[in-house]
């Protein structure tokens, strides 16, 4: 089931329509009925809230207006770089050596100033 801060894709008529994040999820009145409040990842950025059953959520199909939804939780995919996926060096940029220590400038401590 999809969670606060968990990014959907939102399927339109079997179509991928655009992301969302969830915001909240609230309990409606109404038994195994909640208040899903999303930021949908789009331009201008839009603050919407449907009222879902509990299994719309876990991704079953619903409609809205006659037209066909759902919502599919986005994961990550877990991918790990082998040694021979690693970019080539590009020529003119410096490369640490990896005994030199380096040092992490906080960019936030610069903001505050």
């Amino acid at each position: 089931m999809a969670t606060k801060n968990d990014i959907v894709l939102i399927h339109f008529e079997d179509q991928p329509l655009g992301f969302a994040r969830i915001e909240e999820i609230l309990p409606d009145n109404k038994p195994d009925w909640y208040h899903v409040k999303l930021l949908m990842l789009q331009i201008p950025l839009q603050v919407v809230t449907w009222i879902l059953r509990d299994r719309y959520i876990m991704g079953d199909e619903f409609t809205m207006n006659g037209k066909r939804m759902r919502l599919e939780r986005v994961v990550c995919p877990e991918t790990a770089l082998e040694e021979n996926d690693l970019p080539e060096e590009v020529p003119g940029e410096q490369h640490v050596p990896s005994n030199v220590k380096a040092t992490v400038i906080s960019l936030a401590d610069k903001i505050k100033r």
